[in-house]
């Protein structure tokens, strides 16, 4: 395998559902008395894709694919209160999912993937200012630009390589986000300090089965959030590592400052993040960072919001856990390219911008254009721009429709594309809350 390969599938992004449908997963109280409390937990999604272009970098990209993912999470989770506003909490959930048709644009499904295991798996116990938690659970930290849960949902396709990194399948909608065991420990409250210290172990192949730690200190002040996030890594399973290229993982370290709020301006928006990182075999150093500013125009029709990001990634940086947070731009910026035709969150310069409105109360639409630059050691194979345009519409309690149409023009035939023609791309996601 070429190491232009490995360098690819090291850094392939995350498919995952947009921010509104990773909070819809909806619980039905059963119980609810005298400090006890049961929910049936319910989250189903499903997506319709296609696109005209195809980016083979598993083995078994179709021409013009077009491909359908769905999951469903089931389960219950509850509290109990034991006294003095100290609880016992925990979750058990499974999950299904599957691909169908041709498999995603890059060849990562087949559209053969069909999977149920258990998905949430834990118990915590936690006071007014502490909490302890273990087993198998989603974790996310800050603004999820480094983690952001367990999200690679990789199938089938490269099992012609020798080696599977099958994760159920369902790339783009990711729903797998548990890792699999984890121990956490938080001590603080909403306001002022606080702190996590963790250990989280993964089971997904295309993550190498990494194991690490690492401590978040934030503080949460009126008019923002500062945070400082450091990670650990302390093994990877051996094999996997050497086909995904993540050798470095093992006693890799990851440094980062954040801050997110408006500095006291009612209708900004600032969000910013730089994070070190050092390799844990070669020792060589490498950095990336995003600075970001947003303006809502309150009081005009629609309450438009416009934003800008700028986002730097080095050479050989490993973007590790990151994930869909905010919503369409975050953490995958541009549908095409962040799913499918790379730069993969690394090796790249990203601006960013974006607005979005609100044309009713159940309808909110938007635009992003984002340019790449300086891609590939800067030899400039992954530059090109790209155009999405999306919706959300909520339809009824137990209906959402979220359309997009992206339009993808790179500047360069030696992307995986192949050639410079612009590709239309087109998805659409229903998601039903109980």
């Amino acid at each position: 395998m070429t190491q232009h390969f490995k360098q690819k599938l090291s850094t392939v992004a995350l498919g995952s559902a947009i921010a509104l449908a990773s909070g819809s997963a909806s619980a039905y109280n059963l119980v609810k008395d005298d400090g006890k409390e049961l929910n049936l937990d319910i989250e189903i999604i499903a997506g319709y894709f296609s696109s005209e272009e195809n980016y083979p970098i598993g083995s078994q990209t179709k021409e013009s694919p077009a491909w359908t993912e769905a999951y469903a999470k089931y389960g219950f989770s509850g509290s109990f209160d034991v006294d003095n506003g100290r609880s016992l909490f925990g979750a058990i959930n499974a999950m299904s999912t599957g691909t169908w048709g041709d498999g995603d644009a890059a060849g990562f499904t087949t559209g053969k993937e069909r999977h149920t295991e258990i998905e949430d798996l834990y118990a915590g116990f936690r006071t007014d200012i502490f909490e302890i938690s273990l087993g198998r659970q989603n974790i996310s930290f800050g603004d999820g630009f480094i983690i952001n849960g367990d999200a690679l949902n990789l199938g089938e396709g490269f099992d012609d390589y020798g080696t599977s990194l099958d994760n159920g399948g369902a790339y783009w909608l990711g729903g797998r986000r548990a890792f699999d065991n984890t121990v956490v420990l938080r001590a603080g409250s909403e306001t002022g300090p606080r702190a996590d210290l963790f250990w989280l172990k993964s089971d997904n192949p295309g993550q190498s089965s990494m194991e690490l730690a690492g401590a978040n200190l934030e503080y949460t002040a009126e008019h923002g959030t500062f945070g400082l996030l450091h990670v650990k890594g302390l093994g990877v399973n051996a094999n996997e590592a050497a086909f995904n290229g993540h050798e470095g993982r093992d006693g890799q370290t990851t440094t980062s400052i954040r801050y997110q709020g408006n500095a006291g301006v009612e209708n900004l928006f600032l969000s910013s993040e730089y994070a070190s990182q050092e390799n844990g075999v070669t020792g060589n150093d490498t950095n990336a960072w995003y600075a970001e500013a947003g303006w809502t125009f309150a009081d005009i029709p629609w309450s438009p919001s416009v934003n800008y990001r700028l986002t730097s990634y080095d050479t050989g940086y490993d973007p590790l856990f990151y994930g869909f947070n905010r919503g369409y731009g975050t953490w995958f910026q541009g549908e095409v390219a962040a799913s499918y035709a790379g730069p993969f969150a690394t090796d790249s310069d990203i601006h960013y911008f974006s607005v979005t409105a609100h044309p009713a109360e159940t309808l909110t639409v938007g635009a992003m254009y984002f340019k790449y630059e300086d891609t590939a050691a800067g030899s400039g194979d992954n530059d090109a721009d790209e155009i999405d345009i999306w919706a959300e519409w909520v339809v009824n309690d137990h209906l959402i429709i979220s359309p997009l149409v992206g339009l993808y023009t790179p500047e360069s035939a030696n992307n995986p594309q192949g050639n410079t023609n612009t590709n239309t791309y087109f998805q659409v996601l229903a998601i039903v809350p109980f």
